[in-house]
């Protein structure tokens, strides 16, 4: 299984409209950048992820899982070369983990998070995932 972040404006996307989407989960939409859509078109059932707030926010707050495979996105108007997954939440982060705290840990220097700032659907190594999971009091975090 692989590991990704998603980021999200909480003001245009929430965490708490993520875990509302219930278990049928919602599309990621809205992805404009080929190398985040690649990711997603890499994507298998199942793969766990990070649910991020950014400019507001700016903490890893949630865990969510791939619902759906890479499909065309519903808001691309048609336009084939824009796909998206389906999504839903796993689990609230006990604590969240904010992206200073990413970026005071030697362990997280090379995290996507912290070197590709603007990317909004990135890979997470299993290291990452396993440091952010300890960071966020989950000493059992979801594989």
């Amino acid at each position: 299984m692989a590991h990704w972040l998603y980021k999200s404006e909480p003001a245009s996307w929430s965490w708490e409209q993520q875990k509302a989407a219930g278990e049928k989960g919602t599309e990621w939409t809205g992805v404009r950048n080929y190398l985040a859509r690649n990711n997603m078109r890499a994507m298998q059932l199942g793969d766990k992820g990070f649910f991020y707030h950014s400019n507001d926010g700016l903490e890893i707050v949630g865990i969510v899982e791939v619902c759906a495979l890479s499909h065309p996105d519903s808001t691309a108007k048609g336009d084939p070369k824009w796909d998206c997954v389906d999504i839903r939440a796993v689990m609230d982060m006990p604590k969240p983990v904010t992206l200073k705290d990413v970026k005071a840990s030697e362990k997280l220097a090379k995290m996507s998070l912290v070197t590709s700032m603007r990317l909004s659907v990135q890979p997470v190594t299993d290291d990452e995932w396993a440091e952010v999971c300890r960071m966020g009091g989950l000493d059992n975090p979801p594989r």
